[in-house]
């Protein structure tokens, strides 16, 4: 029971300061749950009730099944912008009705992809955004959610069913003079409270603060502005979406990057937290957590969720120190909807357009890109790729876009891997890069090869030329090639094929091939191929000073491997 319902382990074995630490805590975070529940539903095209219902459902199936003690599930502003794309796609962005049950049945999907990726133990599936491109998407998010954002602030409305479209539409509507003063009054000083708290106080309640406020003057000064107006009274009961079943499939495949990127988020999060403090973390049972959470929120009127880094690091500083912060704030929220939703009724739409562009400011991670453009700029033209897909195909398109580029980065580098030829650097131990090093000595007749990556189908053909260039290159004519195979963890029967054809025209050249470090694993390939017989045991050295020594003694060619010298860096 405590391995696969751990939020039942851990109400047995109290922690420090216990239920008034919690309790603190939990305060702390309700601040935001609400807030940020209602702002991200929106943002996600549903009614800001269903951010609140979402939150509840979220925080008590995570307190249950989390493995986590402290991380907190509940609506995140970068799913949002996917979750609103997976709407349209299915025509029910017009129908809030219709919206709420494609919003549940993407959260069932996005539960189902989760939880089955746990149990089959794929908690890998995280790492296949690079970082990179993992910037360059959030970035091009948070360029969406600031935009889609706009009309909302300026008090008017806009057609454009993409991010340019509707970057151009309030550059034409301030141009035309659509803007609303009262809105966007109430929107600037929204932005500036929860913006000047953050740099004051980090961990002063400045989004609360800021929508208390600007529903405050609403209700005292009787403003003519978009409010959230009447909200549902009670609970909603547990129900399974009414969506068409041909809707179902598009949705799955919005299920599927949703997935992708709320593992990418949960893992790196999770880990963070677990490591400051010293815990053990499992992703698999995270990622099946995360599935249950949103399994529950799928039945319940809900939208998929994810990790929050802002709520958790509220509930750390306040103190928290068990999952009973998630379940305070969840019961606080769970009060506010049954009993008192009227609270939220004048709360503007401008304050809460307010709390994304605040969000999507956070989001966008500029000191990222520089770090990238100064260290490889490669890798910065890849990110700033990701981010124009994202703003210009759209947020679903470009999460696909996000993990062909980075699983196209890995196919290139090890299609096109980093190869060498090696020689002695007088004074050094070790055989060394001539690129680096083209003072380095070759031993006369030997071509010392390293090539960085397995042999596979890609690259096999690759790595025959790259040979034939090196003998063809060396000072003295090549007898025997050593293959440096340390990098080298695994041979395809492509691979195979082409080794069995290069050994063929090296020996019609006179000349033996031989490896240097090959790992066993490999080895019982080569003996599967057939090819470990053909090169010999005697083809194969354990270390490549062994396997230049066999060459020396074999050939009788004078040579003084090194002499002790001081080591000077590369």
């Amino acid at each position: 029971m405590a391995r696969w319902i751990p939020g039942l382990a851990r109400l047995r074995t109290p922690t420090p300061g216990g239920l008034r630490a919690d309790l603190v805590a939990g305060l702390a975070v309700t601040s935001l749950l609400i807030p940020h529940g209602m702002a991200y539903a929106e943002l996600a095209g549903v009614p800001a009730v269903t951010g609140l219902y979402t939150t509840v459902l979220a925080l008590i199936a995570y307190a249950l099944f989390g493995p986590s003690r402290l991380l907190m599930l509940g609506p995140d502003s970068a799913l949002a912008p996917l979750i609103a794309a997976a709407i349209v796609l299915v025509g029910a962005d017009g129908d809030p009705g219709q919206a709420v049950a494609a919003a549940g049945m993407l959260a069932l999907l996005t539960g189902a992809v989760c939880l089955a990726a746990g149990l089959a133990r794929l908690g890998t599936l995280a790492e296949l955004l690079s970082r990179p491109v993992r910037v360059g998407y959030l970035n091009g998010l948070a360029i969406v959610m600031v935009v889609s954002q706009l009309p909302k602030l300026l008090g008017f409305a806009t057609d454009g069913d993409t991010t340019l479209e509707t970057a151009i539409d309030v550059v034409e509507g301030v141009a035309d003079g659509a803007t609303d003063t009262t809105t966007l009054v109430v929107g600037l000083a929204s932005l500036a409270v929860i913006a000047a708290l953050y740099v004051r106080s980090p961990r002063a309640p400045g989004v609360l603060v800021a929508v208390a406020g600007a529903t405050f003057a609403v209700a005292v000064f009787d403003l003519d502005i978009a409010i959230i107006g009447e909200v549902p009274s009670g609970f909603p009961r547990p129900d399974w979406p009414g969506i068409e079943a041909g809707d179902v499939a598009p949705l799955l495949g919005s299920a599927v990057g949703i997935a992708l990127l709320t593992l990418s988020d949960t893992s790196a999060l999770s880990r963070g937290f677990a490591s400051r403090h010293g815990q053990p973390v499992d992703p698999n049972r995270e990622i099946a957590a995360l599935g249950i959470a949103n399994l529950s929120v799928g039945v319940f009127q809900g939208f998929p969720v994810s990790a929050s880094t802002t709520r958790t690091t509220v509930a750390e500083v306040a103190g928290g120190q068990s999952q009973l912060v998630g379940v305070i704030g969840a019961v606080l929220v769970f009060a506010l909807v049954a009993l008192g939703s009227g609270l939220v009724h004048d709360v503007p739409s401008a304050a809460l357009a307010a709390i994304v562009i605040a969000a999507g400011v956070r989001l966008f991670d500029l000191a990222a890109w520089r770090w990238l453009l100064s260290a490889r700029r490669s890798e910065f033209l890849l990110s700033l790729t990701a981010t124009v897909g994202v703003v210009v195909i759209g947020v679903l398109e470009g999460i696909v876009v996000a993990t062909m580029l980075s699983l196209g980065v890995f196919i290139r580098r090890v299609w096109r891997p980093h190869d060498a030829v090696l020689g002695r650097v007088e004074g050094r131990k070790g055989y060394h890069d001539l690129g680096r090093h083209p003072d380095a000595r070759q031993v006369p007749g030997l071509l010392l090869f390293r090539f960085d990556a397995p042999l596979f189908f890609a690259n096999a053909d690759h790595f025959a030329r790259r040979v034939w260039l090196g003998i063809d290159a060396a000072a003295d004519p090549v007898r025997r090639v050593v293959v440096a195979a340390e990098p080298m963890s695994d041979i395809d029967t492509t691979g195979a094929e082409v080794l069995s054809r290069l050994l063929d025209e090296l020996d019609e050249a006179n000349i033996t091939l031989v490896f240097a470090g090959l790992k066993g694993p490999v080895k019982d390939r080569l003996h599967r191929y057939g090819l470990y017989e053909r090169i010999g045991a005697g083809g194969f050295h354990s270390t490549l000073g062994r396997a230049v020594q066999d060459y020396v003694d074999a050939s009788g060619v004078e040579w003084v491997d090194w002499e002790e010298r001081p080591e000077t860096p590369d």
